[in-house]
């Protein structure tokens, strides 16, 4: 998969450290998966959040922080929406940023 802003991500564990090596692993993971549906992405990461029009919360360090992704399946793009904690995710709209 290509990850489009991973710059959001690096810019997130820059304030918030202690989430760094779990955003790296799954960023890792991320880019060497083929993903060809929602149904794979939750058999990898069964806390994970099946939204509409291609989104996916990802619970990130003990689901202390969130991770929304927008996938396109067929191009193999993954697009970073939203991270942050889970006090911030509570304000936000997850099906529509």
């Amino acid at each position: 998969m290509r990850i489009i802003a991973k710059k959001i991500l690096r810019d997130f564990w820059a304030k918030h450290p202690d989430g760094e090596q779990q955003l790296k692993s799954w960023y890792k993971e991320a880019e060497s998966a083929s993903w060809k549906s929602p149904n794979e992405i939750k058999r990898e990461y069964p806390s994970a959040s099946i939204l509409e029009d291609n989104r996916i919360v990802f619970n990130i360090k003990g689901n202390k922080y969130r991770l929304i992704i927008k996938i396109n399946y067929h191009y193999q793009m993954i697009w970073i929406r939203f991270i942050g904690t889970h006090s911030q995710y509570d304000k936000i709209d997850a099906s529509k940023i």
